[in-house]
């Protein structure tokens, strides 16, 4: 049962990202490129616009079926597609691990469908981010709107668990400020070389939805050694290239809430230690 549950949001996932990126490219077609006209409402090909069948719009199979290539010009497709669905149906199929379906409780689901609702979301500024370079701002105060209801979602959980403590306030506020905060700053000292001004937002809606100070530091770590590593052969061809943390950073949510048992088990340890 288990893993059919998961075969299935990974399926879920993978559709979606293609969803996804389609309406990020749409969406930068109509907002950016105001005298281009859509050519058509289903999906075409970028370059010779040729109208895609069914079966070219499988998630990840048309893609390596077709070896990364339009069917119709033969030119590159791109790798944004199949990253953008690999990466969205792992990111259903993680936060689908962290459920237990004997212990669960109807709250708990509830946290885990909000969870889901905002990774499609953080998921679509992520591809947004990669693709461009910007964060829409609308998208952005949404997934600040769907973080305030996981958040509200996990303390309702807390306070039926465990009853009101002083960490229902402080916990929250922490968490977003190492991140919304930390970008925001470097933001603001670099005058926007460093980092975009939507990172900050970004941060603070991650941060909101991951409720615990150490899970943020955490993400913080990891979007920071992910933007690191990927982006360092650009940086030294181009010391002047701006890193674009969005994607970095959504990936960075991901592992933080699918391993942050993980997490807290390797913190407490190293509590033991020192």
């Amino acid at each position: 049962m288990k893993a059919l549950f998961l075969t299935l949001l990974f399926i879920f996932g993978a559709c979606f990202g293609s969803f996804l990126c389609c309406q990020a490219r749409r969406l930068y077609q109509k907002t950016e490129k105001k005298g281009e006209k859509l050519k058509s409402k289903r999906s075409v090909c970028m370059n010779c616009h040729y109208q895609l069948k069914w079966y070219d719009n499988i998630p990840l199979l048309s893609w390596l079926f077709l070896r990364g290539k339009c069917r119709k010009c033969h030119k590159p497709i791109g790798i944004a597609e199949i990253l953008s669905e690999l990466l969205v149906g792992l990111a259903f199929l993680g936060v689908g691990t962290t459920v237990n379906f004997l212990s669960t409780t109807v709250l708990g689901w509830c946290i885990f469908a909000a969870t889901l609702f905002l990774i499609l979301f953080l998921s679509f500024l992520a591809i947004y981010d990669g693709l461009y370079g910007k964060l829409p701002s609308v998208f952005l105060y949404l997934s600040i709107a769907v973080a305030v209801v996981v958040l509200a979602l996990k303390e309702a959980n807390v306070l039926v668990n465990y009853g009101f403590t002083p960490a229902l306030i402080w916990k929250p506020i922490v968490a977003a400020l190492i991140l919304g905060g930390i970008y925001l700053l470097l933001h603001l000292i670099s005058k926007g070389k460093w980092v975009g001004d939507g990172d900050w937002l970004l941060g603070l809606s991650i941060g909101l939805a991951l409720y615990d100070p150490w899970l943020a530091l955490i993400v913080l770590f990891i979007a920071n050694l992910l933007a690191f590593l990927v982006m360092a052969p650009f940086i030294k061809k181009n010391k002047s290239h701006q890193i674009h943390f969005g994607p970095f950073m959504v990936i960075a949510f991901v592992v933080a809430i699918t391993f942050s048992d993980f997490f807290f088990y390797a913190l407490s340890g190293l509590s033991l230690v020192f």
